[in-house]
């Protein structure tokens, strides 16, 4: 059996929240979201049947929060600890697996097929998530393009407004492959081609984020994540030229006119910010095609559920990075409270100047703002075990590091209008390497005590457990 979205939720029935009807796609939704992440809960909601912003309700259920919970998305990649993800994925996205090509009578996502005066995006159960944006949006869309000069496709999650029944804009970031692809196809004077597939299994939405060179397509390195050829279909307005994940649930094909571009935004980005209002590419739709009984799927935008796979993929691309410099990298934590700009990098004895080495290879990623390399007795998912090397292992003066003017995120709000370049800072939070081989490190032994008194302590602990005794 094909995994897909329906096969995970299945698997994972005990980890959903089925919502009564009649929530509201307009806020509602969104506010749950945002509830049980500042309570640090992430079941993922699944709700049957909700209503527009004017009453109107929709047969399409919508499932969002399906990647909040860090454990459950490692384990969707058949990772039982999710603080092994970053070789893990790192190994897997680079050594890829060939996608299979599927008939149409084969593609459940083509079960469904609306062309001409039938294609209405008011089918979508899309949601307006925040304040002052200005309607429904497309938050796990993942658009589809290609490179007129190979032939060769790329994909990115990239947000869509549904602007009316046949038309929507499309934000691909400057700097995405997507947004390369576009250019090339306007410099011709031609429309840009595009497809955008909605709601799979989690390790396809993962093997999809994979950070690739351009031009690369992610259909190999989701195979290498998945462990199996991704089965993919001809799209019907564009056929082979893009293909689309033929277990997806929903797609949507069209093309983006050359220089035609409508405001678009404000939108809550992974900053936790609204981003501003930006001029963005529109695009005239052409077909929708879904499975017979179709999920949408839906990112919560800056929020848990939408950071969590992102992170999770770009630690591997870190891991791939430094690696490559600091050959005692054991791990890379990206956590979500950071966003996309922080990073932890966990070294085993690194040699003399190696950490510094691994926090420029780390600095040089465009996403990353702060790099902490630490120890491999710091625990990277610990953020008392993080403050504790900062506290004790760091004098700034010899151990930060800040550059200037290197790449980095439009989207990070504290940048000034207008700069293209940002400021950034590595912390090198390891103990001094040993003088010579066989020579303990010059830094006091940490405060420990025997394993068996230890023991004993656990057993004790077990016991008042049992009894009910009050922890404090």
């Amino acid at each position: 059996m094909a995994r897909d979205l329906r096969t995970f939720l299945a698997e994972h029935a005990e980890a959903v929240w089925t919502l009564p009807a009649g929530i509201s796609r307009h806020h509602e939704l969104t506010a749950l979201q945002h509830a049980l992440d500042a309570r640090g809960e992430y079941p993922i909601l699944y709700a049957p049947q909700t209503r527009g912003s004017t009453g109107e309700h929709t047969h399409l259920p919508v499932v969002t929060n399906l990647t909040a919970s860090r454990v459950l998305t490692a384990r969707a990649l058949g990772i039982p600890d999710h603080r092994q993800t970053a070789e893990w994925y790192a190994r897997r996205s680079a050594a890829g697996i060939a996608p299979r090509i599927v008939s149409r009578a084969d593609a459940p996502v083509q079960s469904v097929v609306f062309t001409g005066a039938e294609v209405n995006l008011a089918r979508i159960p899309a949601l307006t998530q925040h304040e002052l944006e200005p309607g429904p949006y497309l938050t796990a869309a993942h658009a589809t393009t290609w490179d007129p000069d190979t032939g060769i496709d790329n994909t990115a999650i990239q947000r869509c407004w549904l602007r009316s029944e046949r038309r929507m804009s499309w934000f691909p970031y400057p700097a995405s492959h997507n947004a390369h692809n576009l250019r090339k196809f306007w410099a011709r004077g031609e429309p840009c081609p595009v497809a955008f597939w909605i709601g799979h299994h989690p390790a396809v939405l993962m093997g999809t984020q994979a950070k690739l060179r351009y031009p690369e397509s992610h259909w190999h390195a989701a195979g290498g994540v998945v462990g199996e050829p991704l089965a993919l279909v001809p799209s019907i307005t564009h056929g082979e030229r893009i293909m689309v994940p033929a277990d997806a649930e929903i797609v949507i094909e069209g093309y983006a006119p050359p220089d035609v571009l409508a405001a678009d935004g404000p939108f809550g980005e992974y900053t936790g910010y609204l981003g501003p209002q930006s001029p963005a590419p529109v695009c005239d739709v052409t077909c929708i095609t879904m499975r017979k009984d179709a999920i949408y799927h839906d990112y919560g935008s800056g929020l848990t559920d939408m950071l969590v796979p992102d992170n999770m993929a770009m630690e591997g691309k870190l891991y791939e990075l430094v690696k490559a410099v600091a050959p005692s990298l054991r791990n890379v934590h990206v956590p979500a409270a950071g966003r996309r700009f922080h990073a932890w990098l966990q070294l085993a004895n690194p040699a003399r100047g190696e950490a510094r080495d691994a926090l420029v290879a780390a600095l040089a990623y465009r996403r990353t703002k702060w790099v902490v390399a630490v120890d491999e007795d710091i625990d990277l998912f610990s953020r008392e075990s993080l403050d504790w090397a900062l506290a004790t292992r760091v004098q700034w003066s010899r151990d930060a590091i800040v550059i200037d003017d290197l790449s980095g995120s439009a989207l990070d709000p504290s940048l000034p209008r207008g700069a293209t370049t940002a400021s950034k800072m590595g912390v090198d939070a390891t103990l001094p390497p040993q003088p010579a081989p066989g020579v303990p490190r010059p830094v006091p032994p940490i405060a420990t005590v025997p394993p068996a008194a230890r023991a004993r302590a656990e057993a004790l602990r077990a016991q008042a457990d049992a009894r009910g005794w009050p922890r404090e």
